[in-house]
């Protein structure tokens, strides 16, 4: 039902300090998503419960010890991480040795932002910060795994999207809410027209014999004293449902009321704050002095993509070769343009044109396998055109 919680409780054991945590879960088909950015970022979101349309999944991609502040991407291989064997034995006792020592050190870079989580009243901020935790957790261990790095980065510039261009979330978050109150106002009126309509009907069953000519008139001045106690409950049903009228009346002024005052204007174009903190911003710029991996805004992000899926791609260790290369490749491609660094970006759209038809052509007769590899392919050659485009314009 559209009315029903989108997320079911999963618990987890912290590998880090074995305190049990219980993470909320996406439940399958709870939202849908209808178009992507060019960097493959969501355009649009549907949640089935309107009232959680101002949340963005993401929120949920990563994990948080709320003891240690541990943090991993949510997915199947974190929630069976006791039966990992790669991850217990070659994994493990590294990163928990440095996260315990830098969890403990005075200026902890992961407690300064793991005691700012606050998916509450700050999800989109709060999201950001998971991310940021999960990145320094994955640069502790002796091999980093330089593709999730890169798509940390790259999730982090597509919330520092939408909240520009999304406005102020808690908005977006009490817009969903009023939508849910409209809906069940709106199936309360209904209710009440319903039963209206069915004490009419019942009216006119009990009149109806007594305009029948075929029962007799004794029998019908038998029954009148019957009809005379319909009419008086009947009667008392409809000053209940005037009195109910009234009271709908009433709910929706107050209804009206909570949208005046939950989304009415201030007229303070001020920036947000967060926490005790001037703004998001400020706080981002105290924790980038004491780790430089923090991204300021959606560029930044993009730049430190950019750094981690370039190092990923020359490694060639952690990227399948097909579709997950070409994918790669692209990506480097795309997000250098939108910082432009055209001279990057056109050397890897050129490459993901190239291997992309190669991939192509060696599979032809198996067009589920290609389906991927032709969509990039398009893209990179479309996106590459205005890559030369604005490399034109850009020209000293």
């Amino acid at each position: 039902m559209a009315s029903e919680s989108p997320f079911f409780l999963t618990k987890i054991e912290c590998p880090i300090c074995k305190t049990i945590n219980e993470f909320e879960t996406i439940r399958i088909g709870a939202y849908s998503e209808t178009d992507r950015d060019t960097d493959f970022c969501p355009t649009g979101r549907q949640w089935r419960n309107p009232r959680y349309q101002a949340h963005n999944p993401l929120l949920y991609f990563t994990a948080t010890c709320s003891n240690c502040f541990y943090t991993r991407e949510f997915n199947s291989s974190f929630k069976d991480w006791k039966n990992d064997g790669y991850f217990k034995t070659f994994r493990l006792k590294v990163i928990k040795e440095r996260h315990l020592d830098l969890l403990g050190r005075p200026e902890s870079i992961i407690k300064a932002v793991g005691h700012e989580l606050d998916p509450n009243r700050y999800p989109n901020e709060t999201a950001i910060l998971k991310l940021i935790l999960a990145i320094i957790d994955e640069t502790l261990n002796e091999k980093q795994m330089g593709l999730d790095i890169g798509r940390f980065y790259l999730r982090i510039a597509w919330i520092f999207r939408e909240m520009e261009r999304g406005g102020n979330p808690n908005e977006q978050l009490i817009k969903g809410y009023l939508i849910d109150i409209d809906n069940k106002f709106s199936s309360l009126k209904s209710s009440l027209e319903s039963i209206q309509e069915k004490i009419s009907n019942l009216q006119q069953s009990v009149t109806a014999q007594f305009d029948d000519e075929k029962i007799s008139a004794e029998l019908k001045s038998i029954l009148f004293p019957i009809k005379d106690k319909y009419e008086a409950e009947l009667g008392s049903f409809r000053e209940l449902i005037l009195l109910t009228e009234g009271k709908l009346e009433a709910l929706e002024a107050i209804a009206q009321e909570h949208q005046k005052l939950a989304l009415g204007t201030s007229g303070d174009n001020s920036m947000a704050g967060f926490h005790n903190h001037r703004s998001m911003y400020d706080f981002l710029v105290q924790m980038a002095a004491k780790w430089d991996g923090i991204p300021l805004n959606q560029k930044d992000a993009i730049k430190f993509a950019v750094k981690y899926y370039k190092s990923a791609f020359e490694d060639g260790r952690d990227i399948a070769d097909g579709n997950q290369q070409i994918q790669a490749s692209y990506l480097i491609a795309e997000l250098s343009r939108r910082i432009g660094d055209y001279e990057v970006a056109k050397e890897y759209f050129n490459t993901t044109i190239r291997t992309g038809q190669e991939f192509i052509y060696k599979h032809k007769g198996d067009p589920s396998r290609t389906a991927m590899a032709r969509r990039v392919l398009e893209l990179a050659m479309e996106q590459g055109r205005a890559n030369l485009a604005a490399a034109k314009t850009n020209v000293v």
